[in-house]
């Protein structure tokens, strides 16, 4: 089998699954296979456009759990966030920046496994959620890590798996709307972006089709676990992107 082909196959099918299960994480997991067969800018295109589509069944799916003044609380402030990492993405170097966040979701994923349960957090905390989704889209713009610090929160929030995926999923698209226009108007799609999607797309909807099945068929509990063991993985991911990209 051809190595871009298998890479890219690879990468649709582990990016599709993992947002249709939970709602983020495809750049998390398949931005290191098209890293291995396509240039950055490139990777970067076809992950986006993938990450918005298979993120369409899912948001459908979770509709009536989307409350709109908590997504606003996470996403309003993402804006002015967005704004800021333009300003500095030239003074920070973004790989450290990756291992940094991969570190702390390696540590967050270890710590909240290795108890018997899991802690649930209460309350009204609009301003730390507004300053997480601040962070998130500072975050986007300088390691394409928009989900990483919200997906860490509402895995601890006692809200039920819709609820959570209610919060997440309306956050990264939009975020992940906003960044693939701004890579289209830099004239990022380009002909090799075209032959990748061609390949990745169809593998990202089918791997959504199985993650969605999944979310379906578990229950609240043992979703926020398996949300934790995702970040768990998220974190190693980013701590290997670097040395493959």
């Amino acid at each position: 089998m051809d190595v871009v082909f298998f890479c890219l196959v690879a990468a649709g099918l582990s990016g599709g699954f993992v947002n249709g299960f939970a709602g983020f994480g495809t750049a998390l997991f398949a931005l290191g296979w098209v890293l291995q067969v396509m240039p950055p800018q490139e990777a970067v295109a076809v992950i986006l456009v993938c990450s918005l589509f298979v993120g369409i069944p899912g948001l459908w799916h979770i509709r009536r759990s989307i409350f709109p003044r908590r997504v606003l609380r996470f996403l309003l402030p993402a804006f002015p966030g967005l704004a800021l990492g333009f300003v500095v993405l030239d003074r920070v170097d973004a790989t450290t920046l990756t291992v940094l966040i991969g570190v702390i979701m390696l540590i967050y994923g270890i710590y909240f496994l290795a108890g018997r349960t899991l802690p649930a957090i209460t309350g009204n905390w609009f301003k730390v959620e507004m300053g997480i989704g601040f962070l998130g889209g500072v975050l986007g713009v300088l390691g394409g890590l928009s989900g990483a610090l919200p997906s860490m929160w509402v895995a601890l929030r006692s809200w039920s798996k819709a609820e959570q995926r209610g919060v997440l999923q309306p956050y990264n698209m939009t975020v992940l709307a906003l960044a693939t226009v701004l890579v289209g108007v830099g004239g990022g799609f380009n002909a090799q972006v075209i032959a990748g999607l061609i390949v990745a797309l169809p593998t990202s909807v089918v791997g959504a089709v199985i993650g969605l099945w999944l979310f379906r068929r578990t229950s609240d509990k043992s979703y926020r676990r398996l949300l934790i063991i995702l970040m768990l993985l998220s974190g190693v991911s980013l701590l290997i992107r670097p040395l493959i990209g």
